[in-house]
């Protein structure tokens, strides 16, 4: 099963530490080396994105910042696993690094299981014999 973790936090948590980073430098190499972790990345800061919309079939593009935004995506990381809970459990092992080197930063870690075409239509299946 494959899934995307996304990290979010407020606005401008301002650069994490350098205990921080060595920490997940150190959780990432297992995960490498486990042959879990199938790519991650950090995501540069809302100033310098562009949204591009449709909205009342209109096609907007707009450069950030956006005012309107409250939590911002500030990484990634994907993972082959299991199952769901071995997700949970490393995003837990992942957001204790924060609370432990960055007590004062707020944020989370929200997990979302990717379908490729054979998973989706297992999906589908699985939802439909639920409904009965």
């Amino acid at each position: 099963m494959k899934f995307m973790m996304l990290v979010k936090h407020g606005k401008n948590p301002g650069p994490p530490p350098k205990e921080l980073m060595d920490a997940i430098a150190i959780l990432s190499e297992e995960a490498v080396k486990n042959r879990t972790m199938l790519g991650s990345g950090g995501l540069a800061p809302i100033e310098q994105s562009t949204r591009v919309r449709v909205s009342k079939g209109q096609l907007t593009v707009s450069d950030g910042p956006f005012t309107e935004a409250k939590e911002v995506v500030g990484g990634y990381a994907q993972f082959e696993l299991k199952s769901k809970q071995e997700a949970i459990d490393g995003a837990v092992r992942f957001m204790e690094l924060h609370r432990k080197y960055w007590p004062e930063w707020e944020g989370e870690t929200e997990i979302r299981q990717i379908f490729g075409p054979e998973d989706f239509a297992q999906h589908i299946n699985e939802q439909a014999r639920k409904a009965g």
